[in-house]
């Protein structure tokens, strides 16, 4: 049986695309650009603001303006974490169900907990996750397998009885790192580079429904 179903938040558990790209064309504003169209934006969002600042100014650390960039970046999303974002469709009644049948679940992310922590409260699961690790609760954060890891300690779960859903191809590593199923959601964000059926994925769902069919 199932132990424990852990999720990536970004993409996967939450659409926070919205409120991230906001911040990235607020930036852009203020230096002069054009908007960028949320669909130029969104396959970035998981790869988080190292990925936003790349697609919206072509900036890298440890170019110039890069770090006062992403200072600003953090202060301006930290005023605006939950405006728009919403969980994904179907994720609301999956997490009900895993919880209706006994199967922990958790939320292990690259996002540092100062924003982790604000986002799953304001979307009401910091009381039910059996574990929530940010980007900077371990080490080495993913493609590592250290804060899935942790997440298991945590939520008091054999890794090779655990799934990790992510939508981003480090997702996948991280997972097969650790010794548990790796599981793509295609409705995610994807990022840009090796397509889906690439990232060495045990499974790719569709949809969050389509877990149940994993869960033994």
């Amino acid at each position: 049986m199932t132990d424990a179903v852990l999720f990536d938040l970004d993409g996967t558990l939450a659409d926070t695309a919205a409120d991230l790209g906001a911040v990235l064309n607020r930036l852009r504003s203020e230096t002069g650009h054009a908007p960028l169209p949320a669909e130029t934006i969104r396959p970035h969002v998981s790869k988080g603001v190292r990925g936003l600042l790349g697609i919206g100014f072509a900036l890298a650390p440890g170019n110039d303006g890069y770090a006062e960039l992403h200072q600003r970046f953090l202060a301006y999303y930290g005023e605006s974490l939950c405006v728009a974002t919403r969980l994904f469709e179907g994720i609301a009644g999956l997490l009900d169900s895993l919880d209706a049948h006994g199967v922990k679940w958790g939320v292990v992310t690259n996002k540092t907990s100062r924003y982790t922590l604000p986002v799953m409260e304001a979307l009401g699961l910091v009381r039910r996750a059996a574990c929530i690790v940010s980007g900077d609760s371990s080490p080495r954060p993913k493609p590592a397998p250290d804060p899935l890891l942790l997440a298991c300690a945590i939520a008091g779960a054999e890794p090779a009885r655990c799934l990790y859903v992510g939508d981003d191809l480090r997702d996948m590593q991280a997972a097969r790192a650790a010794g548990m199923g790796a599981v793509a959601a295609a409705w995610g964000y994807l990022g840009d580079g090796l397509p889906l059926e690439k990232w060495s994925a045990d499974t790719i769902i569709q949809s969050p429904a389509d877990l149940a069919g994993l869960l033994r």
